[in-house]
């Protein structure tokens, strides 16, 4: 883990430069460290720590600036999308609490921004004032915008984003897109690719020259490896080809970047381990449940826990399942940690399990519920995933049952086959209590007797469709007319199969006890 003290504001204003954040009212130098990013809600308890930087979402005016000024009056800054009014009253404010006014570009999302700020500062990624070139990858880019005299970004094998150097705005508005997105915009890549530029780049132990035809500035880029594995890539925007120097300025870079991705690599799969390690003692609820809480510094009352798989994990490249699984369960630990301070996510087998602290209010199943649905509808053209919630749990003694809930909530919906889908425990209680009782008849090698076995041993015999007749009439509540037409047949032949079923099995379709009991039965044995 990282000893060493966090960035400062200022810092980290420094390395976004003016494309994503501008100082609208400043305290002064604004050397205050940034602890981490908190998200503006006016229907919960506003809880800034000391050098938090909060979002401002839906405020504008002086008036509300300088309100939640005065609820956050230990906030590094508040960030409040442009054009950011600041009068007299405003700049008072400021230069009293010391807390700075931050301008968002219009271009970027809130989600855009609480991503960024928060992946900066989670890895400890931005580097403080003094350190060498090699002491992070932000840093690195910084060094390498320095010889080339030009904004760099440093990507993995997926065009991700993994840092950038100051000056983006010298660049042009897709290189702005990337940045704000961490992400290199999907018509880029397609174009990159159609072109053959990336099978060139990865081919190439030297940087290539590419001309943009769509009125952006060229491109130069380095492949990043290790050997013959490429480990991403290096990519300065620029008005004309390299000399042959800074080429081998580059090419120089591209080894030392290589070193620092190996190094954080292997620093975040420990830490990874660490984080999934820990939070697996606090969800089993035991007796080191607390210790283990304490250390990933989360919340240990008011917990709800969130089961988050991925429905199409590919299942014919193992690792590539695997590296799709960490990154969804890294934006799900992002997403719950921009709400709640002291929220945790970890990967635990193929799901991604996340603990999230709820105030008080009542229905918070479905709050939880709601925070699910918006992290798959952002990640949702990413990544395919259902989310299963589970009860609150008042203390950590009762996390584990949240769990159980969260991952019974989580098999319905596989049983289902649904795709991108929440389900809160308690609204798939009954569903989720069938296929335990399935469970437990497959345990004991039980079967289906009665008339229902009847009629599957008819079916099986006669190739016959007694059962589907069975399961359509009762599913219509007994209107002939409906379960004829959802089987595809006349009313009268749905007559006749029905008479010959009831002969057949000996049902008594006037009998309640039995119904239910043909009805458990197709449901539990799902023949």
């Amino acid at each position: 883990m990282h000893d060493r003290p966090r960035a400062s504001l200022g810092r980290i204003l420094l390395d976004l430069g003016n494309t994503v954040l501008d100082v609208a009212a400043s305290p002064g130098v604004l050397d205050v460290e940034v602890t981490g990013v908190h998200i503006f809600d006016p229907l919960d308890e506003l809880l800034v720590p000391p050098g938090g930087i909060l979002l401002a979402v839906g405020v504008h005016g002086a008036p509300e600036i300088c309100s939640l000024i005065d609820l956050a009056p230990e906030a590094a800054g508040i960030v409040v999308k442009l054009p950011v009014d600041v009068d007299e009253q405003v700049r008072a404010k400021v230069l009293e609490t010391g807390v700075a006014v931050l301008g968002l570009t219009r271009a970027a999302s809130w989600s855009q921004v609480a991503a960024l700020l928060r992946s900066l500062l989670a890895e400890g990624d931005l580097a403080e004032p003094g350190e060498g070139p090699q002491g992070d990858l932000f840093a690195l880019a910084n060094a390498v915008c320095a010889l080339l005299d030009a904004p760099v970004t440093i990507e993995d094998r997926s065009s991700r984003v993994l840092a950038f150097s100051g000056r983006q705005e010298e660049a042009d508005p897709g290189r702005v897109e990337t940045v704000l997105g961490r992400q290199v915009p999907e018509r880029y890549q397609r174009m990159l690719d159609e072109k053959g530029f990336f099978k060139q780049l990865y081919q190439s132990r030297d940087p290539i020259y590419i001309e943009m035809t769509d009125g952006s500035l060229d491109r130069v880029a380095v492949a990043v490896r290790t050997g013959d594995e490429i480990l991403g890539s290096i990519w300065a925007a620029v008005r004309e080809p390299l000399s042959e120097q800074r080429q081998r300025a580059l090419t120089d870079a591209a080894k030392i970047v290589a070193l620092q991705l190996l190094r954080e690599r292997a620093g975040a799969d420990t830490q990874r381990r660490l984080r999934a390690d820990l939070l697996s003692t606090v969800l089993a609820g035991d007796a080191d449940a607390h210790e283990a809480a304490g250390r990933l510094g989360i919340a240990t009352e008011r917990l709800c826990v969130l089961a988050a798989q991925l429905t199409d994990a590919s299942a014919a490249d193992p690792a590539r399942g695997e590296s799709d699984r960490q990154r969804f369960c890294d934006a799900l630990a992002l997403h719950v940690g921009a709400i709640h301070p002291k929220a945790a996510a970890a990967l635990v087998g193929s799901v991604a399990y996340a603990v999230l602290p709820l105030h008080a209010g009542g229905d918070e199943e479905r709050r939880a519920v709601r925070v699910a649905e918006s992290f798959l509808a952002r990640v949702g053209p990413r990544h395919a995933a259902n989310i299963g919630v589970g009860r609150m749990a008042a203390n950590l003694s009762q996390v584990a049952r949240s769990r159980a809930d969260a991952d019974r909530a989580l098999r319905v919906l596989r049983a289902r086959g649904s795709r991108g889908q929440v389900a809160g425990y308690t609204t798939v209680h009954f569903e989720s209590l069938l296929l335990q009782v399935a469970d437990v008849a497959a345990a004991e090698e039980q079967s289906p007797t009665g008339p229902y076995e009847r009629l599957l041993a008819h079916d099986a015999e006669h190739g016959s469709e007694l059962v589907a007749t069975l399961r359509a009439y009762l599913d219509a509540f007994g209107d002939v007319n409906v379960a004829a037409a959802k089987v595809h047949v006349h009313a009268n032949t749905f007559r006749y199969r029905l008479k010959r079923l009831l002969e057949i099995s000996g049902l008594d379709l006037s009998d309640p006890d039995a119904r239910l009991t043909v009805m458990l039965q197709m449901r539990i044995f799902g023949r």
